[in-house]
């Protein structure tokens, strides 16, 4: 690798499909451009990168640091939560959809700095590869994960953040990548079934530990499966076993494709409250359904929200 090149990566926690999707795509469109770029994270894949997309024929870069590396974060924002390749001083863009940073990035970056709400990441990624009339020339597997990322971050298009523009993405994608009809299905249904197969791992995987805070839950972990009801059914002593040794202010937000629904745990009465002060859910038994669903990043843009001058 030269001194210097763009270092194209996210988070720190763990990589999901739209975090992997928009490395890899960006990366390449980047180097279509003539600018050196590499896909690079030091973070675990989460159950929303099942084995089909696993044997796609992409992957992330090796990488060793140079002195005059620039980067660039994709669907993250946060820069207390970024990979720790990332020197903050070097960043030249960001390309998110999650609420809370825009000024930060905005008194650095200006213009470069890209956070805005969207179904996924990914859009702005095929938006950024039409704006440069390179659609054209992007690989099969990056048309591929670009649309299942924007399955994914969409819930299917039924999520409340579903734009115009997350539709279209998919359409043109979908048609690039040769994506089978029932994909949608075929993708939700193999991340339940991976999920379930090592159900602690999973929610080790896609776990956040919140800013202290009376809006929300300080442990906040979330799932998109296909059929949450039947998950939540099979496994759910088990899931309140594992999250209550992680704190007792905890919720489980699972995402049900096929029903449009979120399907929240909760045990304490304080985390069950904090829900209900955001939404207006009814709890049994330590579970509350909620429709349409809603997503973690949603969650938080409610509770930055609460507080604030009408």
């Amino acid at each position: 690798m030269s001194a210097c090149s763009r270092v194209v990566t996210s988070g720190a926690a763990y990589l999901d499909i739209d975090a992997y999707a928009c490395c890899i795509a960006y990366a390449e469109l980047l180097n279509h451009q003539g600018i050196q770029a590499r896909a690079v994270s030091s973070a675990p894949l989460n159950f929303s990168i099942p084995r089909t997309v696993l044997g796609w024929p992409c992957a992330l870069d090796d990488y060793r640091p140079g002195a005059g590396d620039e980067f660039v974060l994709v669907d993250v924002s946060d820069h207390h939560h970024v990979d720790p390749v990332v020197a903050l001083d070097r960043v030249v863009e960001v390309i998110d959809h999650h609420p809370g940073f825009e000024t930060y990035w905005a008194q650095r970056l200006g213009p470069t700095a890209e956070i805005r709400p969207i179904g996924a990441a990914a859009t702005l990624v095929f938006l950024r590869w039409e704006a440069a009339g390179l659609l054209p020339r992007i690989s099969e597997h990056s048309a591929a994960l670009l649309a299942t990322a924007i399955l994914d971050n969409t819930l299917n298009f039924r999520g409340q953040m579903t734009t115009p523009a997350d539709r279209r993405a998919y359409d043109v994608l979908a048609r690039r990548a040769t994506l089978a009809a029932n994909w949608p299905a075929q993708y939700f249904t193999e991340c339940q079934a991976a999920i379930e197969s090592d159900l602690t791992a999973a929610l080790a995987a896609d776990m956040k530990r919140m800013a202290a805070t009376d809006n929300l839950p300080q442990v906040f972990a979330q799932m998109t499966v296909w059929d949450a009801a039947a998950l939540i059914h099979r496994h759910h002593p088990m899931i309140g076993r594992w999250l209550s040794g992680q704190g007792d202010d905890w919720v489980l937000n699972a995402i049900s494709i096929c029903d449009g629904k979120s399907y929240l745990l909760a045990q304490a009465p304080g985390s069950q409250g904090k829900i209900s002060r955001l939404q207006p859910v009814r709890w049994q038994a330590g579970v509350a359904v909620l429709e349409p669903s809603l997503q973690r990043k949603e969650w938080v843009g409610l509770a930055l929200q609460v507080g604030l001058p009408g």
